[in-house]
């Protein structure tokens, strides 16, 4: 199937670990120009690296999402370089299960206005485009209450949500906007293997919900990123796509 993402433009935030990195890769094989932001200078300049050997533009910045004014400036200057922006990727989180005041600050600067500020910065350029698309990434911890119940599954819940409006929202627009909510995925590095070595019975608890036997891996949330964000998609918008293995028990009406 051509997803139709050859020549377009595609921001990723978090575009160097993981998912992320996952989303930014598969974009760039099937052709799409991609520019990514993380904290880690180093990691970025590496990670565009590895995006221009597969023959499409990159670009990248450290950025802190949850600067607002740095976030901003970002997403203009890409487009500027690129020559305007066709998707964006919301992926970054802080990951903040604590309970403490700092951990729900921590996500609702990241998750939250790291989302919002960075559709906002990039709509006048989507508004422009003529395939148009926003991919949230959420988690299955916003739809039911896990071991993250808490500031993160708090705020992936209010990033689904967010989704949905403004999926209504921005229809007559031509921008397309769908959350991906990814089951417990497994990569090096990752929260995962920290817990698997830091906290066994945790991880061994959690690997037990899943009837797959196994958590999932980065490239399989990236494939359903890519086909949300694409033309071939053209039709599917408001929609909240769950991919964790029938980890999640609850059913979508």
């Amino acid at each position: 199937m051509d997803l139709g993402l050859a020549g377009l433009k595609a921001v990723v935030t978090g575009g160097t670990k993981g998912i992320g990195r996952s989303v930014a890769e598969h974009f760039a094989a099937e052709g799409t120009h991609v520019a990514i932001c993380a904290r880690n200078a180093t990691e970025v300049g590496e990670t565009v690296a590895a995006l221009k050997t597969k023959g499409v533009n990159a670009t990248g910045r450290a950025v802190d999402v949850s600067d607002g004014q740095a976030l901003t400036q970002w997403i203009v200057d890409v487009a500027a370089e690129l020559g305007g922006i066709d998707i964006v990727v919301a992926n970054v989180s802080a990951l903040s299960i604590g309970q403490d005041e700092a951990s729900w600050k921590a996500e609702f600067e990241t998750d939250m206005m790291g989302t919002v500020r960075a559709v906002q910065a990039a709509m006048p350029f989507l508004e422009a485009s003529k395939a148009a698309a926003i991919v949230i990434i959420a988690s299955v911890s916003g739809r039911e209450v896990d071991f993250a119940a808490g500031p993160y599954g708090v705020f992936k819940a209010a990033l689904i949500h967010y989704a949905k409006g403004l999926s209504y929202q921005l229809a007559a627009k031509g921008i397309r906007v769908n959350a991906l909510s990814p089951g417990n995925t497994y990569f090096p590095g990752g929260v995962w293997e920290k817990i698997e070595h830091g906290n066994p019975a945790l991880f061994a608890e959690a690997l037990a919900l899943n009837p797959t036997g196994r958590m999932g891996k980065p490239e399989e949330m990236a494939r359903a990123v890519v086909f949300l964000a694409s033309p071939a998609a053209s039709f599917v918008t408001g929609t909240n796509m769950v991919v964790d293995g029938a980890l999640t028990r609850g059913v979508q009406f």
